[in-house]
Order: structure tokens, then C-alpha cells, then sequence
């Protein structure tokens, strides 16, 4: 993984999205979509000086897990016995090994930039995210494929700056909501598809600020939408 390869999958996220082409670099997307979310920070590693990435940058001291990895077979991280005589004796060697690890990983591929990623392919700069492909900007995704700048979330497809929902398509900012599809700006809602700017609705269709629309209104109101998104 790397930063062509995530802007691939970002490309194809906003394209399935807003059915269009991303006008946006890599880094002008997560200024733009991501700018909220908590992301993998950049650190170096106290035994080799290399550069790498954390979920957490209070600790003082990191090294990379496939570093921490390459150590066991030489020692088991086992140190030498010697005499321990008050509780500053202890927390001195206790920091010789009180060592964050970083870019840890479970069964991954192709992943960077990324800390605490799980049984996952194609992650760029993501932590916290399980049993998913395709991951770009995202914190706390699970379940979920072809997912940028969103947060706590699972069984997500082609979603941008979703929040604490599950089970959407398709769609742009939807927060604490369930089974969302081709929709924007959607807040506290459940089974809705082709909505925008709706809140606290149940099974709607073609519906603007929560009011009913036809399907001609709606696509041409859609259409000053998505050129607002991605031009403001």
C-alpha cells in the first residue's frame, strides 16, 4: 500500500459516491473529509530512528511491532536478573521495556501508515479497523469495504464521512444511522434511499430537509448538491 494506491480507492469511493471524478488530491482530501477523525500520527521508532505510526503519541518511546517481532528469537524480551532494591530501581527497568509498539497488525496486507488493523487489505492511514478492504482515513471501521473518512462504524460500502452507523451504501455524511443507501446528510434515520439533509426518518424515499419530493425534483437538486460538496 501506498499513497497511489490509496488514491485509487479514493477515486473509486467518490466515484461510485457523487458519480463523478475526485477533483481532490490525496492530502486535500483529508484536509477536507478527515480533518475530525482520529488518525495514525507519526513517530519514530527509539531503537532504529525509522519513522512510523501510532494510535496514541502520549508514550515516549515507540518501536514498530514487526521490531518488537525480530526481538523475541534473541531474548523473549527476558533481561538479565539483577537486584531490585526500592521502586525506583523498578520503574528504571521497567522502562527498558515500557516500549509503545506501533503498526501493529493481525493477518493484514498491504496496509500503511495504519496502527491496530486487523484481518484487513488495502488500509492507508487507518487505525482500529477489523475484517475490511479498502480503507482510507478511517478509524474504528469494521465489516466494511471501500470506506474513507469515517469513524466507528461497520458493515459500510462506499461511504464517506460516516459516524457510528452500520449497514450503508453509497453515501456522504450519515451519522447514527442504519441502512442507508445513495443518500446524503443523513442524521439519526433508518431505511432511507435517495435522501438528503434528513433526520429522525424511517423508511423515506426522495426526500430533501425531510420533506417528500418527486424523483425529477429530487435528481436535480442532487445534482447542486454534489457540485456544492465537492467545490466548497
Amino acid at each position: 500500500m501506498n499513497e497511489e494506491k490509496a488514491k485509487k480507492i479514493l477515486d473509486k469511493i467518490i466515484g461510485q459516491i457523487f458519480s463523478c471524478q475526485n477533483p481532490f488530491t490525496l492530502e486535500q482530501s483529508m484536509s477536507k473529509f478527515a480533518f475530525d477523525i482520529s488518525l495514525p500520527q507519526k513517530v519514530y521508532d527509539s531503537t532504529t530512528g525509522e519513522p512510523t505510526w501510532a494510535m496514541s503519541t502520549s508514550p515516549t518511546k515507540f518501536i514498530t511491532f514487526k521490531n518488537v517481532v525480530k526481538r523475541n528469537p534473541i531474548d523473549d524480551w527476558v533481561l538479565p536478573k539483577r537486584p531490585l532494591k526500592n521502586l525506583d530501581d523498578i520503574i528504571k527497568a521497567w522502562s527498558e521495556t515500557n516500549i509503545m509498539a506501533t503498526e501493529r497488525t493481525r493477518e493484514s496486507i498491504n496496509f500503511a501508515e495504519s496502527d491496530n488493523v486487523n484481518f484487513c487489505e488495502n488500509v492507508y492511514r487507518s487505525q482500529d479497523c477489523g475484517e475490511s478492504k479498502n480503507l482510507v482515513f478511517c478509524d474504528g471501521i469494521y465489516k466494511s469495504e471501500f470506506v474513507a473518512a469515517s469513524q466507528r462504524s461497520i458493515i459500510m460500502s462506499f461511504c464517506m464521512r460516516a459516524e457510528d452507523s452500520r449497514e450503508c451504501s453509497n453515501s456522504f455524511n450519515v451519522n447514527w444511522s442504519g441502512k442507508i443507501s445513495d443518500s446524503f446528510f443523513i442524521q439519526d434515520s433508518y431505511d432511507l434511499q435517495d435522501c438528503m439533509f434528513c433526520s429522525h426518518m424511517v423508511s423515506k424515499r426522495y426526500c430533501i430537509a425531510n420533506m417528500q419530493f418527486e424523483k425529477e425534483e429530487y435528481l436535480r437538486l442532487r445534482k447542486q448538491v454534489i457540485e456544492w460538496i465537492l467545490t466548497s
